[in-house]
């Protein structure tokens, strides 16, 4: 940018000693030149200031690691690389044989416990009946030994005959206290539930619920829109859950943001909603206009975690950049620009708003200046 000016100024001043005839002394010389010292250094402090640029930027998308939730042997990949895919289009099949059979037996477990909640059921009304037999034997039991023992008083029935029909009562009502236990037993089984099923039928239907949720999950799927490039997963492999082995990556459809890295002396002439300009070396003679979204309000190398040891002067040497979130508003059109192409930006405040025709007019001439290029 600045050799441009003093290129540009130079150009200026051999044209009109060429055009006006001027001579060569001097006194016209060095006032030319004092005058390119002013003149520029005046135009490149107010336009740095106000209207500050960087080549230090790029456009940030979001890529996720692709890990299955469960383990196997690859299948089927049906997915294209760098083709547009709709959220919950398959990317992959992991052989589902282990977990369909998982299913069924737990299907099988589910029926068979459920079973179990009618036979406890029964349990309670077979109890309950029991009980019922027990009271009446009861009953029966104590009439007899109420009659005896007032035979007895009278002298009408033997002691022995009391003794009998004492202990027959006594063990008519140990039955009768042991029925009404059992069927407090079977009752307390049959209406202890969890939801409005027993512990057991719910614990199966637990593990059934996290079976089918892994069977579902053999097919892999893509969690928004986007693509998936640099394919190398094949069919045969094997697909484990573990976050450092992903076997893919997917992009995002979503909007991309560009994030510029500017001089700390620039921080004051950057806010939202400022009239921004791209050049891309991937687009050569072309400017695009975009605008501020944020000023991000934290330079990272100045973070400070917790550490076992101490921190040095090193540290106040790192001296960061501002970083600036931005947001391309031209419509490229055909053009093509891969994610995460580097882009330089320059930003127009609102502060000596005259001085930024000659940032423009030196931006489009940068680029310009990516159509010359050297392989190394």
């Amino acid at each position: 940018m600045d050799l441009l000016l003093i290129l540009t100024y130079v150009a200026l001043c051999v044209a009109v000693f060429k055009i006006f005839k001027l001579p060569l002394n001097k006194w016209t010389v060095p006032t030319a030149a004092l005058g390119g010292v002013v003149l520029i250094s005046a135009l490149m402090l107010l336009m740095n200031y106000n209207h500050p640029f960087t080549h230090l930027a790029s456009q940030a998308y979001v890529a996720t690691p692709i890990v299955p939730t469960v383990q196997g042997r690859v299948i089927d990949v049906p997915v294209t690389p760098n083709r547009p895919l709709k959220q919950g289009d398959p990317l992959f099949s992991i052989d589902p044989t282990v977990y369909a059979a998982e299913v069924r037996r737990l299907q099988a477990a589910l029926s068979d416990a459920q079973s179990g909640d009618i036979q406890l059921d029964s349990t309670v009304q077979v109890a309950s009946s029991r009980r019922l037999q027990a009271k009446a034997q009861l009953d029966r039991a104590e009439r007899e030994f109420e009659r005896y023992r007032q035979a007895y008083e009278k002298g009408a029935a033997t002691q022995q005959d009391f003794e009998n029909r004492r202990q027959q009562f006594l063990g008519s009502r140990s039955a009768y206290e042991a029925a009404v236990a059992e069927e407090e037993r079977a009752r307390e089984a049959s209406e202890s539930s969890f939801e409005g099923e027993s512990p057991q039928v719910a614990e199966i239907r637990a593990r059934l619920t996290e079976a089918e949720f892994n069977l579902e999950e053999t097919v892999v799927r893509a969690p928004t829109d986007g693509y998936v490039t640099q394919v190398a997963l094949r069919p045969g492999m094997m697909a484990v859950p573990l976050p450092l082995r992903p076997v893919m990556i997917f992009i995002h459809d979503e909007e991309k943001y560009f994030y510029a890295a500017f001089r700390q002396n620039s921080v004051q002439r950057l806010e939202p909603g400022y009239e921004a300009e791209f050049l891309f070396q991937a687009i050569p003679g072309r400017v695009f206009g975009g605008e501020v979204v944020e000023v991000l309000p934290a330079i990272g190398e100045a973070s400070v975690q917790a550490a076992g040891q101490l921190g040095g002067t090193s540290f106040f040497s790192q001296a960061g950049r501002v970083v600036v979130k931005l947001r391309l508003n031209d419509d490229l059109g055909d053009l093509r620009l891969p994610a995460g192409s580097s882009t330089e930006v320059a930003v127009y405040s609102e502060h000596f708003h005259h001085v930024s025709i000659i940032r423009k007019v030196l931006l489009r001439m940068k680029s310009w200046q990516n159509y010359v290029y050297l392989d190394h």
